[in-house]
């Protein structure tokens, strides 16, 4: 395992801790994040609302198969090559809600992520990376046979 990955973990597992023990709240963890990015229904108001339109950049890429046999659950992704990266945005356009998923990388930690989302037609998959304060985007299309937001 790559030690910035276990950095992680252990930051996590830590943090998982303070909330179990009571030391700090689940409502505290939370407040650390913008959810008001996760109501918006365009892909304008995502960008919006994650700080404004990213410069497309050759260090992002995203990770999605071209075609996906079920929509319910798509494998996507995100590498940045970017030094200082700290934070991963997936945005799913066609969505009704595009804004899957937000990632806050600690220091140092690689900037490699993966889930999975789901996804109600071909659409295209848009991740946006925070480093140095700057954002920066990459677009992939990823075909869906089956749909998986009530298709």
């Amino acid at each position: 395992m790559n030690n910035s990955r276990r950095t992680a973990i252990k930051t996590t597992g830590a943090f998982a801790t303070l909330v179990s023990l009571g030391i700090i709240t689940q409502s505290q963890a939370q407040a650390a994040v913008d959810r008001s990015a996760f109501a918006v229904k365009t892909l304008d108001e995502a960008l919006k609302a994650i700080g404004g339109t990213p410069a497309t950049s050759d260090q992002v890429s995203v990770v999605s198969p071209d075609i996906a046999e079920n929509g319910a659950v798509v494998p996507v992704g995100c590498i940045s090559k970017l030094p200082n990266t700290t934070d991963i945005y997936l945005i799913v356009e066609k969505n009704p809600t595009p804004m899957s998923c937000a990632f806050m990388l600690p220091a140092g930690t690689a900037a490699d992520i993966q889930t999975r989302v789901k996804m109600g037609q071909s659409t295209n998959v848009v991740a946006v990376v925070r480093a140095d304060g700057k954002l920066f985007s990459a677009v992939k299309e990823t075909k869906v046979t089956l749909g998986g937001c009530g298709g």
